[in-house]
């Protein structure tokens, strides 16, 4: 059996990306860690108003961050995932944000202290494998982008050098069931709409390395996205037709550095690392 981390920016991100793939790794015994880079709390946008959702039913004493952490540990035990860790940035927001320039956010953190953070987790796991995200984070939020550079230095700097795997989006997909919502009179998402980075979202699927078909595992992915409904870009994903979600969130993809080109259909744990 191995042991695996995810690295995800913020909570509610293993929602939509990994949880899948965490779900169908715990159940054959494997070891499931989450690691989030920030806590969730709101930070202030351009506008003036919050990157994240303030709840109105907060206890005396809750926070937005503990009102998270408490939502991520309800995904991990939905999940099967062992260990919830947080580095203990802030969160940077999008590219512009007012939130950009504060102390103590992700993407302002030093790299070289990120990545030990990020290291030191991985030896205490003796990780097997660690999943990060594609180069732009999947559509360029800061703390996507800085995630990517922090695993693949944290990769590095681990006494055991884990398999290294990237979640992303496959572009080509996303542009038929943009296609296939308009002709069902549904509100699609543009891939090629450009990120907050100035990019086309999500990675093409002639880049991609593995696409896991998640089966009836999709509805459990579900459950522990909505596990996260204090956030109201998820309760919007929850308002898609159950029926539907399989088509939109049936499918994880991933990138591995080092395999030969070529997208198969499979189950990655069951195959060796493309790097020699």
């Amino acid at each position: 059996m191995s042991t695996i981390v995810f690295v995800h920016a913020h909570p509610d991100d293993e929602g939509t990306a990994t949880a899948g793939t965490m779900i169908r790794a715990a159940r054959e015994g494997h070891r499931v860690v989450v690691v989030y880079c920030t806590d969730g709390d709101p930070g202030e946008r351009s506008d003036g108003g919050f990157d994240s959702d303030v709840p109105d039913d907060l206890e005396p004493g809750e926070t937005v961050a503990s009102r998270r952490r408490g939502e991520a540990e309800a995904s991990a035990a939905i999940t099967g995932t062992a260990r919830v860790e947080w580095l203990g940035y802030a969160d940077s927001g999008m590219t512009g944000w007012a939130q950009n320039n504060t102390d103590g956010v992700f993407a302002r953190a030093d790299p070289d202290e990120a990545a030990r953070r990020l290291a030191d987790l991985l030896d205490e796991e003796s990780a097997d494998a660690v999943v990060g995200y594609d180069w732009h984070g999947g559509y360029g939020h800061p703390d996507h982008v800085m995630l990517h550079r922090t695993t693949l230095a944290a990769v590095e700097l681990a006494a055991k050098r884990p398999r290294y795997l990237e979640v992303t989006m496959n572009r080509d997909l996303m542009r038929q069931l943009f296609v296939l919502a308009a002709e069902m009179g549904m509100e699609g998402f543009d891939p090629d709409t450009r990120g907050d980075d100035g990019n086309p979202i999500g990675t093409p699927e002639s880049e991609l390395h593995w696409a896991v078909d998640l089966g009836d595992d999709v509805m459990t992915k579900r459950k522990a996205l909505a596990c996260h409904a204090s956030q109201s870009d998820v309760r919007q994903l929850l308002e898609i037709p159950v029926e539907a979600f399989p088509f939109a969130f049936g499918t994880e993809h991933y990138i591995e550095p080092g395999r030969p080109a070529g997208m198969v259909r499979g189950w990655w744990l069951d195959a060796v690392s493309g790097v020699g």
